[in-house]
Order: structure tokens, then sequence, then C-alpha cells
């Protein structure tokens, strides 16, 4: 169920870090901007020619092999998921990332930078209402490959457990929990990258790591070390000497937490789960998560919320005093009775229209659609869906009754359940582009009894009349 809550946020101002990216090798500044209200993260390509934006989105994911990986066209930013991390810890909604090379530094392997960076720049309430999804049942993902699995339960708050298991007695199994968000900055911020020897061998073998060092990885040894191995290391993390500690890791680190590897690992879900552009409300479990399987949730999440997005009646109290009624709406439309379908309008905005219908057995098409089984006509349903547009669109004219409507394109419409005598229809109309030259262009969607019964994108064209 999507809500709304407490205030959108953004930095006060922007603010810079330099690093290496760990894959590329290449130096990188990030600089983190303030955005406006509904912006989302965005990551801007600032050594590219525009268009150089790419929003932080699931449907961009392309590659989760080293990190996880997003492009559009020949866009791409790599291993974006401790910066997003670090924004949804802080609790920022809107935010630009600029970067100079296709990859975030990558720092100490944590989040720990980018939250004092952000931090230090501060945090910005903004006045739009932060809009969240509500888990009001289970949600699971499950890799049949893997055994890998996400699963999100309904719950008073965000809140993240990971439990980690790769087979190894190095590493054993380990959990990690956060229950509020605002202990992000001090409990999960800090977890560093982790990777095994094996992988580390295979990375270097294939000339896959190269802005790496022992100060942004912790390499558990899982695997005898050889000479062959030892001198490839030292070349590799620029070091004199290196050697095993008794807990299983390469030296020269020391463990921030015994259950560093499933912190950083629920580090990992929150940045991944950024991808889902929206916030939820629920308890996310993950069980041996990683990349793929993360991203692969946020889709179907993505594509959960669209869909309860379309299917969730506007909720209003139709007990209360509209903004217009049908005199009101008289003033605007064109249309008398018989054909005029709208009854009552309760919101108004510049992009955004909710009227409302009462549908009754008096209706004339009722006595020939159908007799003994009466049903509203689809084309009737759009109709009424349209005028509810029309006094969007007329809206913005100093003299609506000087001007008619007309349809120019209906697209995409689907009946998805049929209107009854004593429904009462509630559109919703939003503008998928802004009012240009009277021609306006809408997403519509009509709900009855609290389920969508039909949808569809409108477009129309106000004329000024002859006579005017």
């Amino acid at each position: 169920m999507i809500k709304k809550g407490l205030h959108q946020n953004t930095i006060s101002k922007e603010v810079s870090l330099e690093g290496v990216g760990l894959h590329t090798g290449i130096n990188v500044q990030l600089t983190f901007k303030p955005a406006p209200e509904d912006t989302g993260f965005v990551f801007v390509r600032d050594d590219l020619k525009a268009p150089n934006q790419l929003k932080a989105d699931a449907q961009y994911v392309v590659n989760t092999d080293r990190g996880t990986n997003l492009e559009s066209d020949t866009l791409k930013i790599y291993t974006s998921e401790h910066v997003l991390a670090a924004l949804v810890g802080l609790d920022i909604t809107n935010c630009y990332i600029h970067l100079n090379a296709p990859e975030p530094p990558i720092m100490d392997g944590s989040s720990k930078y980018f939250v004092e960076a952000l931090t230090k720049a501060g945090i910005s309430a903004q006045s739009a209402p932060r809009k969240y999804f509500e888990v009001t049942e289970v949600i699971t993902y499950k890799d049949p490959d893997t055994g890998s699995e996400v699963t999100v339960i309904p719950a008073d708050t965000y809140q993240v457990t990971t439990m980690v298991d790769f087979g190894t007695k190095v590493l054993g199994t380990q959990n990690a929990t956060l229950e509020n968000i605002e202990d992000f900055a001090s409990k999960i911020a800090p977890a560093r990258t982790f990777s095994f020897l094996h992988e580390i061998e295979m990375l270097l073998d294939n000339g896959l790591i190269k802005g790496g060092d022992l100060n942004n990885a912790i390499v558990y040894v899982d695997k005898p070390l050889s000479e062959t191995t030892m001198k490839k290391l030292k070349i590799a993390f620029n070091k004199d000497s290196l050697s095993v500690k008794p807990n299983g890791i390469l030296d020269n680190l020391t463990l921030h937490y015994s259950n560093e590897a499933a912190r950083h690992k629920l580090l990992d879900v929150i940045g991944d789960l950024a991808l889902i552009g929206m916030p939820i409300k629920g308890h996310v479990i993950a069980k041996k998560p990683g990349h793929k399987v993360n991203t692969t949730f946020s889709k179907k999440m993505a594509q959960h919320i669209k869909n309860a997005r379309r299917q969730n009646a506007p909720v209003l109290d139709l007990n209360t005093a509209p903004l217009m009624d049908v005199n009101d709406i008289i003033n605007v439309l064109p249309h008398r009775p018989p054909f005029l379908l709208v009854d009552k309008i309760y919101e108004l905005s510049d992009s955004h229209v909710i009227g409302v219908k009462n549908v009754t057995m008096n209706e004339p098409f009722f006595q020939g659609h159908f007799p003994g089984a009466p049903v509203m006509p689809g084309v009737l349903q759009i109709e009424a869906m349209a005028q509810a547009g029309g006094v969007l669109v007329l809206n913005t004219v100093p003299d609506p009754q000087n001007y008619l409507t007309f349809f120019i394109k209906i697209d995409n419409v689907k009946f998805k359940r049929p209107v009854h005598p004593g429904d009462t229809l509630i559109f919703k109309l939003d503008l998928i582009t802004p009012i240009r030259r009277g021609i306006c262009h809408m997403k519509g969607c009509a709900y009855a009894n609290g389920q969508l019964v039909t949808e569809g994108e409108l477009m129309a064209q106000i004329i000024k009349r002859k006579n005017a």
C-alpha cells in the first residue's frame, strides 16, 4: 500500500570526496549535490556530454558480478551500492551523485566516508511529503540456482536482517540485524567489503581488480596460501610482507565487528534495495544475500509497487464537502445532463484531479445495456474519466465556459471489472506530460469498491468556442 509520510530530505550543500575505483583503478571525484523534491537518487557523469544522467533504478541493472552495475545506452555506473546505502542510511530521499569516472571511489570498502561527507554537508527537510510502500503481505524471491532468498514481511519500520553462510570454516555462519535506520551510520556504515582468497586470485589473474589494497577489502583465506599467490598479493597490494591472522584474514586489517561480513552484506542489501525507487516500511530478511538476488528482488518489488499504485483507489471521505459540486462543474465543463458524468471533484492541482460519479439505476443507458443485467458501458466510463480530466485542463484558463474539449487519442485502455448500479466511481487522472498549447496527455484510472475497474491514457485538446 502506497502512503505518504514525513517530509522528503536532501542535503544542505554540495560536498566532494576523492578516491580510486576498486575495479577500474581510476582516480575519481564524487560530489553529492542537493536535488529537488521527487528527484530520487540520480548519478551524473560529468566526464560525458549530455544526456549524462542515470536514475538509480532497478530497471538499469545490467551486471552484478562484482557489484551492482547500472547502464542505459552508453552511460554506465559501476559499484553503486555503497553510495546508495549511505544516502538511505541517512534518510536522504533526493540527491545528485556527480562522478568524473564510471565508478565511485571504493574508499575503505564501506559506506563510512560517504556517510561522513553527507553528514558534513547537512540534511535539509523539503516541503513535499515522502511516499513509501507499506508492506501488508509477505513478498519473497528465491534464486533457484543459489538458494539465496530475500523476503519482506509487515513491520512498523524499515528493518533489515541478513544471514550469511558461504559454506566455509574460515567465515562460518553470521547474522546481522538493523532495527532502526537511525543506527545505520554507527552500526552498519563502517562494515567493509570482503572477499575470499580464491576470488582475489581470479580477479587478479583477469586484471579485474586494480584499485584494491588491504585497507579496503577484508580477505578471508579459504585455501592454503602458496608462495606464488603470496607474491601476486604483495605486488597487487604493494606490500613487502603479508601473513594470515589467527582469525583467517590477511593482516594489516583488524575487524571492526566479529560479524563484519554479515553487516556488510546488510549494507549491500540496503544499497541494492534503494533501486526500488521508493522507501519501504517492512522487515527485509535476506538469506545468503548477494547483488544478483538483491537486485532481482528490487525489480520484483518495483513491479509490485507499480501494480499497487494502479490497484489502490484514492482514499476519500465521501461525507466531506467536495472541492467542486455538480453546479461548480457545470460552470467549467460544456457537458450537460444526461451526458454530464461527473458529480463531484475532491482534489485538483496543476497535475492531477480526483472526481466522483455516483452510478444509479436511473441512468438512461441501463435501459438497453443490458435489460436484466445492467452494466455501465466501458465507453461511458472512459467518457466520465475524460470529463474529470476536462476539469483539470480547463482549470488552466481563466474563462473555461468559453472553451470546448475534444478527444485526440485514447491508448492502452483496459477494462478490469464491470460497473453496476449502486457503485461509486472514483476517477484519478495524472498528467503524463505538462499541458502545452491546450493539449493535455493524462493517465487515468477509475475505481469502484476499492478496486481498479478501468484505466487508459487520454489525450485531449481545448479549443475556444467560435462565438466566444
